[in-house]
């Protein structure tokens, strides 16, 4: 296995990873509430997808 004979230097190495990013996952807004999703799933907020409830929202214990 090949070895590299000098040490990469710290300006190259940044600019590599420079590329690297991530990007913020695209939403679309829900039909039903508004609430804003992912495409292709079901609402987290309400449960709906394309016009069918697929699980009643769950709502936390602690708020009345």
């Amino acid at each position: 296995m090949a070895l590299p004979k000098y040490k990469t230097s710290r300006a190259n190495t940044h600019s590599r990873r420079a590329n690297w990013k991530a990007t913020a996952a695209q939403t679309v807004t829900c039909a039903n509430c508004g609430a804003p999703t992912l495409p292709h799933m079901a609402c987290p907020s309400c449960g709906s997808f394309r016009g069918r409830t697929y699980r009643s929202a769950i709502q936390p214990a602690h708020t009345k």
